[in-house]
């Protein structure tokens, strides 16, 4: 009964302990990102577990794509069945502990495992994706319009700091000293693959704030075949009437190719770093730390730009710096002028996520949120193994990591040409009727 009663609890628009609460996960899953996929685990795959780092970066790059493929196909099924049942709350749980229990699992397999190693990068990044497609859709219960900006811009500024902490306790503990914390050694990579203890760890503690105080906003229904038939008339419904919303189409059009692109940096940042301009992992992890730093500064100070100016002229605003810092990154001659582009690129990358997710919160029906953001993750996912997939045959081909990188330059490019013609008030204003 107090469970129940818990789950039907309401709250109100603003509520801080709970705004707090749930930006903690933000803090929670960043490390996971920031660690395993971008900077840490991604360059010690290509750089030791690989037989070279070109073959490691194509491998590395069919293993975001699978991923990419699986998330789009599941999370508007997911979406649905969570709005109709409501299993909002009970599925970022479930995802969060399938990505805890893979990543920790990552730190038994050793160099040459390379199959094993993709599986369980595979399984765990899956999970992550499904969990932020139920996270992001409590953002319309928590804020109001005036204020959806900014909080969606303080998670991503929470998030940002869970990264540069867990990438400065690595440092710190793991990486930098001749003898790593704990008792691990350098032997067969530990010190490198006991990172992943820490994301685990990291990841499970923190994610208790939204377990314990961001309630769901209804009753839960027992999952039965009539909360799956729901769910399926639900999607085939929101397919009939989706043209009524035809500036979400619009927008997740456009976000198709422009989060692509994003994806691509995250995955292949520290593995460009390392692998074109010769970056120590210890460097990698120092770039990975100011990167982080400017991303969070730049995702809260543009959450107030956001709901001043509005998310599409943020986000536009955002593209632009990301397409000329890319561009620098991809004409570098050296590692000052990386760390340069890396800065700028980290400034702009947090304000374009919190800007498209509080964009979205701003277009979505109010009877349909998670559904509508499995659309979200549909439209972030679709398309996003064409980067990655991209970028590891240009690299193949060319022998060059900095020809492979080029091809978010094209993605940046399409997705801004898109968005320009997407009307956010006409959006808004479909969302409200």
């Amino acid at each position: 009964m107090y469970v129940s009663a818990f789950v039907a609890m309401k709250f109100r628009p603003g509520d801080a302990r709970v705004i707090w609460s749930w930006g903690l996960y933000d803090f929670a899953n960043s490390a996971f990102t920031t660690l395993v996929i971008t900077f840490v685990y991604a360059t010690y795959f290509t750089q030791a577990m690989a037989p070279d780092p070109i073959t490691g970066t194509a491998l590395w790059s069919r293993a975001i794509a699978l991923t990419a493929i699986v998330v789009a196909v599941f999370s508007p099924i997911l979406g649905a069945i969570a709005d109709c049942g409501g299993y909002r709350k009970l599925f970022v749980v479930f995802a969060t502990l399938i990505c805890v229990a893979a990543t920790i699992a990552l730190y038994f397999v050793l160099p040459g495992q390379l199959l094993m190693a993709l599986g369980l990068l595979i399984v765990a990044n899956i999970a992550y994706e499904f969990g932020t497609v139920f996270y992001n859709a409590f953002l319309p219960d928590l804020s109001t319009p005036e204020s959806i900006g900014r909080v969606s811009g303080i998670a991503w500024g929470l998030g940002y700091l869970g990264g540069l902490f867990a990438l400065g306790i690595t440092l710190v503990t793991l990486i930098q000293p001749d003898t790593p914390w704990f008792g691990f050694s350098r032997d067969s990579g530990e010190n490198i693959r006991a990172t992943n203890l820490l994301v685990g760890g990291w990841f499970l503690v923190f994610s208790l704030p939204l377990l314990l105080w961001v309630p769901e906003s209804g009753r839960r229904a027992p999952l039965s075949r009539r909360v799956f038939g729901s769910a399926c008339a639900q999607i085939l419904m929101s397919l009939k009437e989706i043209r009524d919303y035809r500036q979400i189409v619009r927008f997740l059009i456009a976000r198709m190719f422009f989060n692509d692109g994003l994806i691509t940096i995250f995955a292949f940042g520290g593995i460009y770093a390392a692998g074109t301009f010769g970056f120590t992992l210890q460097e990698v992890l120092l770039f990975g730390i100011a990167l982080n730093v400017a991303a969070g500064l730049g995702a809260v100070l543009f959450g107030y730009v956001d709901d001043k100016i509005g998310s599409k002229r943020t986000l536009m605003i955002t593209l632009a710096g990301l397409f000329l810092a890319t561009l620098l990154a991809v004409l570098a001659t050296s590692k000052l002028w990386l760390w340069m582009a890396g800065i700028v690129i980290g400034i702009f990358v947090g304000p374009n996520q919190a800007a498209s997710r509080s964009l979205m919160a701003r277009f979505v029906p109010h009877n349909a949120k998670n559904e509508f953001f499995g659309f979200f993750a549909l439209s972030g996912k679709l398309t996003a193994f064409i980067g990655p997939l991209l970028l590891g045959i240009l690299a193949q081909w060319s022998g060059s990591q900095r020809v492979g990188i080029s091809v978010v330059l094209i993605l940046f490019a399409i997705g801004g040409v898109l968005l320009a013609i997407v009307d956010e008030d006409e959006g808004i204003s479909a969302a409200n009727s």
